[in-house]
């Protein structure tokens, strides 16, 4: 009870302290400015504005004041526990220089309370009954290949002629056009030769007959189509939609890939093809169409059910899961969510169960049968059938026979599903180009459909269709049916991968393949949305100060635009795949670059306006920026490099932005002239800073540049200003290094050690982990202090090569000529070790590779994991790929886990029945192995391939450079490798109370640190830098949009302004979409968390701190729909794992 009061008593204290220190504060301005001749005049116009920027500084810290009380509490019960601690061990942690960091650390952190509510979603889910869940699937087939005849990889099908007497076949013959944004040629080359001309011809050619039918799904070809027609073509196409001829399916920017793509970019171009057909035809899709990925994810699936749709197709799915389903006849069915514990998540999912989407292995089961209809074959055309038996061209005097050996298959096909109703598409990639073409297959197939409905005994119905037309028709069948029982479709969970279309032929090569644009497409993702949210706010802070006129809106909203449908086309399943022709790979870089720089652009003039205080003084000069980003990129296919802040006694402001939407402590880098540097915060307090080398080769430092780096503490989404000057008085941290097998140059300030060979073990710490590295450098150990547990956390990278013969490794396909080797070098790595205050690392420079494993001395997020980066050179090998393996002592018995597009996790399981390349998944944020006691989890900034080929491994394939076709059709290998940048971060957990047979759920969750962990990995803080050109005027302040930090389980995933239906231009709404993660409570909690869990309920209206919420309206994901009972509501309350769009308007 005394202690107990000694606490009250002490927390009062602070209180007091803290109190009378905000008071000083307020007494204080910004910024300690110098004094200057030339800015005094600037600073006695502020004079004015200074009281009421005290006003609102108050306001703001008023605003913080919950969360001081609530920090004094908790610093209680840290003291209370560490008082504990210090009576158990007298021994306190000596290791100074690495260790004891609570002097960086702007606040208390706060202890992190788990609610039981929070946690029971992560407990129950997982206990769900579906009919088929894909996990079993795998572990129940024999995966081998036995000939199927003329359904090579099936079983011969047989009915009796009488089946469909009661009941006649309905058919649906769906005519459509596979168009590639970019592949073989660029998107504009395509366009050109070949989709301009489909579409043309479409409008003629439906329009000569009222019972032809077309489908068409990719927005990013027709909306530049649209672009260059006249207006009355524009109404022909508009009646043909209208009258049922012409469907828009899935009508996302592109059809896109489904593993490597983040779900972030998916919602992106779902949002950009939905919102451009509402807009310009008054159309929404209803029905998804993915006849081309490779591979098919469950991620996809919520994305079109969140968007309204009721229905979708898929076609790449490893052979033998279509031979099973042909059997079972649950090619058609319900697909459920993992997670989901009712059936909100249900989509009706159809798959095809032959090949190919062409026409020959869609009629039915015998392709050499179903090319004799495709009728673009016909003899004297440029294609004929593999199988050399050609169509003919249907006449009097042969249609009872072509008839009937059309029905034969058509027959044949619908005995592998359950119903009556028959989908049969008719096209190919790029199909339909010349009018010719319209008229071989709409003529001919007329005739077969004529004489077919003429014949009451052949029990048959058959027409031109469109997906949704067929499934229309099944919906009505399967309602009729559910009259009397329940549905005629299973209800399936699980993933479609990894993809084979034959033998040992498995697409887990281009998990991997062209990695350089994949972290490309990932930094661009991060830009994107960073701009976003910084213009959506910039905009209204313009029109709140009249300045609309000068804040470049329109134009920017332009460029905008362009970003979004740049970042679209390259979630392609030929371009984010790395699977095209290299020119056309650079045709992609070349857009996610341009775009790049232009989102720079909008996210520096969008923070300008922010950032000042007096609002008055707001220009806008395109030719002198305000501000300026602190790293650039010179080219679509170089790594950005850092510039370099020219100090002098003159301050330089750094603006430092965070972009995600929980406060954080991160550390900040930046490159100086000086290394007689001192950095302030925005109220001139001294900040500590880490000075480090630049190293301009392996062993030589230069004399130009210094590395700074300090721990900035960001409120969500804001900006914060950083005074940085040359100055004597400086309080610096000046690393020291080591290094080994080489010599260093000298004439330095830093203190650097040179070691011939390594004997003694390197280690680095920091107060939650330590790390062991081998003679070569390379991590071994890794140490949990919460607990003292020593782990083997081994590092080592391996190369894989191809096999023999002439199938070998291309673009899509892994063909590995067996176990990946050591990767060895001749001479021992260059090692250096660098030390420091606030972060400690291990680099090793190998031939093909810079390897460097950091620690950052932080308290709370950012310290507790170990961050990896790995710079790549292979461009000088042979038909190699190099990977990346950690081993571990966890027992994970041939199961791991990898999440699927950022969005959930997939339990995998290394079948040794699989060849080794069909244990390759696909990884896009994370991959983790777990025991009984711990999880070791790798949290990737890039989309890769991985796996766990032995127990306690994790594998990740990180570049391949391979010289050959693999006869996929894109005709070349993959040799247009770049210099590519890797970057991870690994995490040990400590799990607790945990029930082994859970461990065989179809579902598991990653815990709240590593959700955060890889959005701080996805989403790092932005620095830039004020023009020094520029005089600064009057006060600068920082940017702080939010009241507080979002809960811990609720993600911004976008706030973004929506198009005018008038123009092109921006409308004062914006869609604010809001993902509830998933996660697993059932970890020791190290703190560090600066949010509280709210179970998925939310103010928006008490969220933000300079902008009134005018309306917030619940919508579809992509705003195609509103729902029945929408209305403007003030909170929100989301389900663990919902993606949710508001439409919100700010003010």
């Amino acid at each position: 009870m005394k202690l107990s009061r000694q606490f009250t008593v002490f927390g009062s204290a602070i209180f007091c302290v803290v109190i009378f220190s905000l008071y000083l504060m307020l007494d204080r301005g910004h910024f300690d400015h110098p004094k200057n001749p030339r800015r005094e005049g600037a600073f006695q116009q502020a004079q004015l504005s200074i009281l009421q920027e005290k006003i609102d500084h108050l306001e703001r810290l008023l605003a913080e004041n919950n969360e001081i009380i609530s920090n004094i509490r908790d610093s209680v019960i840290n003291l209370s526990e560490s008082v504990k601690d210090d009576q158990k061990s007298p021994q306190s942690n000596n290791n100074v220089s690495q260790g004891s960091i609570s002097d960086l650390m702007p606040s208390v952190l706060t202890p992190f309370l788990n609610e039981p509510e929070d946690c029971s979603f992560a407990s129950e889910s997982g206990n769900q009954n579906s009919d088929v869940q894909m996990l079993n699937v795998y572990s129940l087939l024999p995966f081998d290949n036995p000939d199927g005849g003329v359904w090579k990889q099936g079983f011969d099908i047989t009915y009796e002629n009488n089946e469909w007497d009661s009941e006649p076949l309905q058919v649906f013959v769906v005519p459509h056009s596979h168009n590639d944004p970019g592949w073989l040629k660029t998107f504009n080359d395509y366009f050109r030769d070949q989709t301009q001309h489909i579409l043309n011809n479409m409008v003629v050619k439906l329009n000569e007959d009222r019972r032809r039918k077309f489908m068409w799904s990719e927005i990013s070809y027709f909306s530049k189509w649209w672009d260059g027609i006249d207006i009355q073509k524009k109404d022909a196409v508009k009646s043909l939609i209208a009258n049922g001829q012409l469907e828009i399916v899935t009508g996302g920017w592109v059809m896109p890939d489904e593993a490597s793509a983040h779900y972030f970019a998916l919602i992106d171009q779902l949002i950009e093809g939905h919102q451009w057909l509402e807009r310009n035809l008054g159309v929404k899709p209803r029905s998804g169409w993915a006849v081309d990925p490779f591979g098919h994810s469950p991620t996809m699936a919520y994305l079109l059910k969140r968007t309204g749709f009721s229905s979708m197709l898929i076609q790449r799915v490893h052979y033998s899961v279509k031979k099973y389903f042909a059997t079972t006849k649950s090619l058609e069915f319900y697909w459920r969510q993992n997670w989901d514990l009712g059936s909100s998540t249900d989509i009706f999912c159809h798959m095809m169960p032959f090949y190919s989407y062409d026409v020959p292995h869609t009629c039915g089961p015998d392709p050499k049968i179903c090319c004799q209809f495709d009728f673009k074959r016909l003899p004297g055309g440029r294609i004929s059938c593999p199988w050399r038996v050609p169509p003919e061209a249907i006449h009097q005097g042969n249609v009872n026979h072509r008839a009937r050996m059309l029905l034969d298959q058509y027959r044949k096909k619908s005995k592998l599903f359950r119903t009556k109703v028959l989908l049969a598409p008719l096209g190919d990639d790029f199909r339909y180009s010349e009018s010719s073409e319209w008229d071989q297959q709409y003529q001919n197939y007329q005739r077969i459909f004529d004489y077919l409905n003429s014949q009451p005994e052949l029990h048959v119905k058959i027409q031109f269709g469109t997906l949704s037309d067929y499934f229309d028709a099944l919906h009505k069948v399967d309602t009729k049916h559910q009259k009397t029982t329940k549905s005629l479709f299973p209800v399936l969970s699980g993933d479609f991968f990894t993809y084979a279309d034959r033998d040992d032929h498995y697409w887990s090569g281009y998990f991997t393949s062209r990695p350089f644009y994949k972290r490309m497409d990932r930094i661009m993702e991060s830009y994107l949305r960073a701009a976003e949210i910084l213009y959506s706010f910039a905009r209204i802070q313009a029109q709140k100060y009249k300045k609309t006129s000068l804040f470049p809106s329109s134009s920017y909203y332009q460029l905008l635009t362009e970003a979004r449908r740049n970042l679209g086309l390259f979630q392609h399943h030929d371009a984010i795949t790395g699977t095209a022709k290299d020119w056309v790979v650079v045709d992609y870089g070349t857009r996610l670059f341009h775009s790049i720089m232009n989102l720079k652009t909008i996210i520096r003039d969008s923070a300008h306006i922010l950032i000042l205080k007096d609002k008055d003084a707001y220009s806008f000069n395109p030719s002198i920026p305000f501000l300026q980003m602190e790293s650039e990129q010179q080219s679509q296919d170089s790594l950005p490099r850092k510039t370099v802040i020219k100090l002098s006694m003159q301050p330089r402001y750094l603006v430092i932005y965070n972009p995600y939407e929980q406060e954080r402590h991160s550390v900040v880098s930046v490159y100086v002239s000086s290394s007689k540097v001192k950095l302030l915060t925005d109220s001139g307090k001294p900040v500590l800073i880490q000075i480090s080398a630049v190293w301009e080769g392996p062993n030589t430092i230069s004399n130009e540049a210094y590395q700074i780096s300090f721990v900035a503490h960001l409120l969500p989404l804001s900006m914060k200003i950083y005074q940085l000057s040359e100055s004597e008085d400086s309080e610096l941290h000046i690393a020291t290094y080591t290094i080994y097998n080489m010599e260093a140059s000298s004439g330095t300030i830093f203190k650097i050690k040179e070691m011939k060979f390594n004997t003694d073990d390197i280690t680095i710490e920091n107060s939650y982990i330590k790390l062991d590295f081998s003679g070569s450098g390379l991590m071994e150990k890794m140490t949990n202090k919460e607990d003292g547990k020593i782990h083997e956390v081994k590092v080592e990278f391996t190369w894989y090569g191809t096999r023999n013969g002439r199938d070998k490794s291309g673009a899509y396909l892994f063909l590995p000529d067996g176990e990946a080797k050591p990767y060895i070098s001749a001479d021992p790595p260059f090692i250096r070790v660098t030390r420091g205050r606030i972060y400690s690392e291990v680099t090793c420079l190998f031939p093909n590779l810079k390897h460097n494993v950091r620690l950052y001395n932080v308290q709370g997020i950012e310290g507790q994991s170990v961050e990896v980066a790995n710079i790549l050179d292979i461009r000088g090998e042979y038909n190699r790929e190099i990977a990346m393996r950690i081993s571990s002592d966890l027992n994970s018995q041939k199961r791991f886990y990898t999440d699927l597009n950022g969005y959930q996790i997939q339990p995998r399981l290394t079948m040794s029945k699989l060849p080794l390349q069909a244990n390759i998944y696909p990884m896009t944020t994370m991959a983790y192995i777990q025991d009984d006691g711990f999880r070791l989890t790798l949290l990737s900034a890039q989309s890769l391939g991985v796996a766990s080929l032995k127990n306690g491994q994790i594998e990740v394939v990180m570049d391949r450079r391979l010289m050959q076709d693999d006869y996929r059709g894109l005709g070349q290998g993959v040799q247009d490798n770049k210099i590519t940048a890797n970057l991870f971060r690994i995490l040990l957990e400590k799990r607790n109370g945990i029930n082994m047979k859970e461990e065989k759920k179809s579902v598991s969750y990653p815990s709240l640190l590593s959700h955060i962990t890889s959005s701080f990995l996805n989403h790092p803080v932005i620095t830039m830098t004020i023009n020094p050109d520029i005089n600064i005027p009057h006060l600068l302040n920082g940017f702080s949009p939010l009241v507080s930090s979002m809960p811990c389980d609720i993600h911004l995933v976008n706030l973004r302004t929506i198009q005018s239906k008038e123009d092109s231009g921006p409308l004062d709404e914006a869609a604010l979409i809001l993902h509830r993660k998933g996660f697993d409570c059932r970890f020791s909690n190290r703190s560090g968390l600066l949010c509280s869990l709210t179970q998925g309920k939310m103010l928006v209206h008490k969220l933000f701190n300079e902008f009134t919420v005018q309306s917030l309206i619940p919508s579809s994901l992509s705003l195609m729909h509103s729902p029945p009972d929408s209305r403007n509501t003030s909170d929100i309350n989301m389900s663990p794992m919902e993606i949710s769009t508001f439409r919100i308007h700010l003010r």
